[in-house]
């Protein structure tokens, strides 16, 4: 599949700056920093339902009770 993108010429010159920066073609270059981005924010969103789970149960175990509780010898 092919994207198109349009970007100023000064945005073209940093983006191809950095491609040759990390060593990476230019459509390597956003391929990887689009799907970090993806990654980050979907990271972000699983911490976000952590945080809320936390905070409406703040229940915490240390590392020997949750080994006691899955039955693991430490």
């Amino acid at each position: 599949m092919s994207i198109s993108l349009r970007v100023s010429e000064r945005e073209r010159e940093l983006i191809k700056s950095f491609a040759k920066l990390y060593g990476e073609s230019v459509s390597e270059y956003i391929r990887r920093t689009v799907m970090e981005r993806i990654e980050d924010e979907f990271d972000l969103q699983t911490y976000r339902e952590a945080k809320a789970e936390y905070d409406e149960d703040p229940a915490t175990y240390s590392t020997e009770e949750l080994a006691k509780e899955l039955g693991i010898d430490l």
